[in-house]
């Protein structure tokens, strides 16, 4: 069955108050035209939750898209602190929920295993334990084998995921080329999954070929040629330095 569709008709699958994640990190691979697009429809306060986002979740603030944020860490690299997240976290205009990389990865991971929580050790005596534990994505258990003190992430499932890949078919069969970073699990965890494509293949293209992603968890998939600009797409282009600094300077 075809799951290809328009890119508005796609932007559709998003609601007011969704939690969304996306591909990549920073500047590489984030779904920019599927974002730029978000921004011009109407959905809006919506959560957004990743673990090293950067010019995606930071166009998203400029545009108050985005009300509350759950992610290890926001960068745009050598360009410093996003300015928008770095505002709108200090006012309050946002909810922050600062997590780790390993507990994101944790989280994710279980989302994706469908089970409901996934341990992890090395957050053990952090702040972040407290202030997660207020809001129930973690919690200290004891480890049933050794009696020792081990930190459960909740299993993180968002409402949607935004994925450019490299190739497509129109059942949802996906492939990423180079750093998969978390998008494999993001697309298993996630309730809906909408994919943009650098290319449409023919189903045969996957034929004794394993995908990356499974057609079975897509919802939509979209062609979306250069649909990462100005972040990079692995082996098709770099990052438009240019367009970032023209992208990031206030309204």
């Amino acid at each position: 069955m075809s799951k290809l569709v328009s890119l508005d008709r796609a932007i559709k699958l998003v609601k007011e108050g969704d939690w969304i994640t996306i591909s990549g990190i920073s500047f590489h691979r984030s779904p920019m035209g599927f974002i730029f697009a978000l921004v011009n429809s109407d959905v809006r306060n919506l959560g957004f939750v990743d673990r090293e986002p950067g010019l995606g979740l930071e166009i998203l603030l400029k545009h108050n898209v985005v009300k509350k944020i759950r992610a290890a860490m926001a960068t745009l690299e050598w360009l410093g602190i996003p300015s928008n997240f770095r505002k709108k976290v200090e006012s309050g205009e946002v909810e922050f929920l600062e997590d780790s990389c390993g507990a994101f990865i944790a989280g994710i991971r279980a989302g994706a295993f469908g089970i409901p929580f996934m341990p992890v050790k090395g957050v053990l005596g952090s702040d972040l334990v407290k202030l997660h534990e207020k809001v129930g994505s973690w919690r200290v258990a004891k480890d049933p084998f050794s009696g020792e003190e081990v930190l459960l992430v909740k299993a993180i499932t968002p409402d949607v995921a935004i994925i450019h890949v490299h190739k497509a078919d129109e059942e949802g069969n996906a492939e990423i080329i180079g750093p998969l970073f978390e998008d494999e699990f993001k697309a298993k965890a996630s309730k809906t999954v909408i994919i943009t494509a650098e290319e449409i293949v023919p189903r045969s293209y996957f034929y004794g070929k394993r995908p990356t992603i499974n057609a079975d968890y897509v919802t939509a998939v979209v062609e979306l040629p250069r649909g990462a600009e100005p972040t990079s797409m692995f082996g098709v282009y770099d990052v438009d330095w240019g367009k970032v600094l023209e992208l990031i300077q206030p309204i």
